[in-house]
């Protein structure tokens, strides 16, 4: 029986199976399977296994292996391993982790380094070699790679290939969002899916209709401008909106008969009204010299007489103040050099003096500067400006931005800003498809305007930080937006061009419109797309000092309007002494580190340069010796010391520029808690006296909050272990500067330019 072929079994004597033979294997535990999550319209391109995302810097022991895929919307790394050391508590609802959008690509390098082969790859072109590392610099200034070692050479080749090819698509038909949309709110029928209207409830004006006019005429007093309705069908100029607002005693024959003089028959645009009456107006510059003055007259005649003062108009050509948009490009090419490919060192003077020779932040400062100048003439001069551009659609953008920031406190809260960047740049019509370079064709026409506006935002943002109702954090992610490529508001040249594209797409894909003419892509405004409710309180500003707010006295909720007392700041609010003049030095002050090498002048000299200023130089002046008013005008520093350097944005992928448990997160996780906690001891004094009636259970689903204070105001939280100064933003795995130069690409990205260029690979190109 022992020795017989019957398989044995066991019996009383024995507890365990017997042994199985070498050919009878023990079952495999399952493994769980690598997959993309798609969004409504993704499909997955290509993909390869056994791919390693580099994320130490010199060895590859915290590297992570998975499995790269591209689709038609990103570039997926799928593992099951976590980051170490890392927790990422802002989650995107559209991307994971280790997703990057095909827009946000910049450019696409496969290497040999066995073969020392490297190639730049573009859309339908060819690969000879096959690669054994991938490197993916994108816009947002992060450098990833990924390593082909044990990966099959033909997948590596093909999923290379495809992400070359779908991050150049040809038409703007083949950006994503279009399928986006069509599959997420249209059924096979055309019905609307899930209830959904896209844009739908949202509290920001979008400027698409007549009554979001109307109400911001109200809103400004200005009651000698109407909403204009002569460009409806787009029938007079193709980049400018349907609505839009013109003065009163301009009729709309008139505008007809003037808009063949104007640059793409952009006539005249209505931006703001000042207090005063005096009116904001951008233009584009007018083609025809023979009636170059005839239009010029009668256009400034017409904002003359909506004038309460009849005041004068004054002109202000930015074609010849301003740097044009190559120049912005090339600051930019030259600041990415700077923070994310050369070696990092913030106190080193190489370093520093790279950063001032990219000529970003003097940009920077020419930006703000102009916009002062032109919030002067509207405050002081109380005459109305127009802006002339040649097209009206880059730098008029900034600098109508910038002087209603300045301005209107409106704009600086959340919907207020949202809403001027709705209409000053979107209905407006900048070019966000040409200028993101969503389809990569001209590299002439790229440039980075809005980015550059944000930064001039966050410079006034951090000498104010009380006066914006948001965050940098929220600054930081509406950059980012731009390379999400399913929001209507950066995705499109104007608004007749989403129109076109959106008819012409539902009508290939058999799409019903029904009333709405056109796919209706949803705003970026509508943060619930891209975040939790938990995640976007990290937008709300703790320290945000609001036009009314409410506090409680003797168990009384009481309504007031927040003022200061007329006293001078600390420096820490206002950046420096409040004495400090156009740069010069009071006999007590003293000023820190950079600033120390400033001459003292005599007080003789600084009589003469008294006498000598100009009158915008004394309006300047004056501003600064009155105590601040958080919700008046405010002007920024302009001396080059009070521009900083965006850390956030610019170098949050840089490890070495990173604080651990520290920076200005650690300021704004104590002041969520303090602020959190007000507002729950205010909410417990209102049910307390019968002010309100808010269940305690509520408090910490709606608290406006990222960080929550506890139970017991004496144990507030100290900051999480993984905190750093680029929360919630991690540098771990999106960016491995060191090991790139290890690669022999290092002579060339150690180089003055940025990107490899073609012409610099010809020879070694196979």
């Amino acid at each position: 029986m022992m020795f017989s072929g019957k398989q044995t079994k066991p019996t009383f004597k024995s507890y365990l199976p017997p042994l199985q033979t070498e050919s009878k294997k023990s079952p495999q535990l399952p493994i769980k399977k690598l997959e993309a999550k798609l969004l409504p319209g993704e499909i997955v391109v290509n993909e390869a296994n056994f791919v390693r995302k580099c994320i130490g810097a010199e060895s590859c022991q915290d590297d992570l292996w998975g499995k790269l895929v591209c689709t038609n919307f990103k570039v997926s790394f799928i593992t099951h391993k976590s980051l170490p050391q890392q927790r990422f508590q802002c989650t995107h609802r559209l991307l994971g982790e280790h997703d990057i959008p095909l827009a946000c690509v910049e450019q696409v390098v496969t290497v040999n380094d066995v073969k020392g082969k490297q190639k730049i790859l573009g859309s339908n072109q060819k690969l000879k070699f096959n690669p054994t590392e991938l490197i993916l610099y994108c816009k947002d200034f992060r450098i990833i790679r990924f390593r082909f070692d044990e990966a099959g050479p033909e997948s590596a080749k093909k999923v290379c290939l495809a992400i070359a090819h779908y991050s150049h698509p040809a038409d703007p038909q083949l950006l994503f969002g279009f399928e986006y949309v069509g599959k997420r709110y249209h059924g096979s029928t055309g019905e609307r899916v899930n209830g959904v209207d896209p844009g739908g409830g949202l509290q920001t004006p979008l400027f698409d209709c007549s009554s979001d006019w109307d109400r911001e005429i109200k809103r400004t007093g200005a009651s000698e401008w109407r909403v204009c309705t002569v460009n409806q069908g787009y029938f007079i100029s193709p980049s400018l909106p349907e609505f839009f607002v013109v003065p009163v005693s301009l009729a709309d024959q008139d505008l007809k008969q003037y808009a063949c003089f104007f640059y793409s028959q952009r006539i005249p645009l209505w931006c703001w009204n000042h207090s005063s009456g005096s009116a904001l107006v951008r233009m584009s510059n007018i083609s025809d010299p023979q009636q170059q003055r005839k239009v010029e007259q009668r256009i400034s005649s017409t904002i003359t007489k909506s004038h309460p003062l009849r005041s004068d108009v004054f002109k202000s050509d930015l074609d010849k103040n301003l740097p044009n948009i190559q120049d912005i490009q090339a600051a930019l090419l030259k600041l990415r050099q700077t923070c994310v490919i050369d070696p990092f060192e913030e106190s080193e003077e190489k370093w520093l003096s790279s950063l001032e020779s990219s000529r970003w932040m003097e940009y920077v400062r020419t930006f703000l500067r102009h916009a002062v100048e032109i919030v002067y003439m509207l405050e002081s001069r109380r005459v109305s400006v127009i802006l002339l551009e040649k097209e009206d659609r880059d730098l008029s953008c900034v600098i109508s931005s910038l002087v209603q920031l300045m301005c209107d406190p409106h704009c600086r809260s959340l919907h207020g800003f949202q809403g001027l960047i709705q209409k000053e740049w979107v209905m407006a019509g900048h070019r966000f498809l040409d200028r993101c370079n969503h389809l990569k064709k001209n590299d002439k026409e790229e440039s980075p305007v809005f980015l550059l506006f944000l930064d001039c935002v966050w410079q006034l943002w951090n000498q104010y930080p009380a006066a914006f109702e948001f965050t940098e954090v929220y600054l930081t992610v509406l950059g980012d937006s731009m390379w999400v490529p399913v929001f209507s508001t950066f995705l499109f040249n104007c608004p007749r061009q989403r129109a076109e594209h959106s008819r012409d797409f539902a009508s290939s894909k058999s799409i019903h419109l029904g009333q709405d003419q056109a796919l209706r892509f949803p705003p970026v405004w509508d943060w619930s797309q891209q975040f939790s409710l938990k995640d976007q309180t990290l937008f709300n500003n703790p320290l945000y000092v609001g036009k009314i707010a409410t506090c409680v006295q003797n168990g009384t909720v009481k309504t007031f309007t927040h003022r200061r007392s007329k006293k001078n700041y600390s420096s820490t609010m206002r950046g420096l002494p409040s004495v400090l003049r156009n740069g010069s030095l009071g006999p007590n002050d003293t000023l820190a580190r950079r600033n120390s090498l400033v001459l003292r002048l005599r007080s003789d000299l600084t009589q003469v340069r008294e006498q000598q200023e100009t009158p915008s130089e004394r309006f300047v002046r004056e501003f600064f010796s009155r105590p601040v008013d958080l919700q008046g005008l405010l002007l920024p520093q302009l001396l080059p010391s009070h521009i900083s350097v965006w850390k956030l944005y610019f170098l949050r992928w840089v490890p070495e520029a990173q604080i651990p448990q520290g920076g200005p997160i650690t300021t704004f996780h104590k002041l969520s808690v303090l602020t959190d906690e007000i507002e729950m001891l205010q909410n417990q004094l209102r049910q307390y006296k019968g002010a309100g009636s808010t269940p305690n259970n509520l408090h910490t689903e709606h608290s406006k909050m990222y960080f929550k204070a506890t139970s017991t105001p004496q144990q507030s939280p100290a900051p999480p272990e993984y905190l750093s100064s680029s929360f919630p933003f991690s540098p771990v795995g999106n960016l491995c500067r060191p090991g790139i130069l290890g690669t022999p690409l290092s002579k060339f990205l150690n180089g003055a330019k940025i990107w490899l260029s073609t012409e610099t690979l010809a020879n070694e190109t196979v």
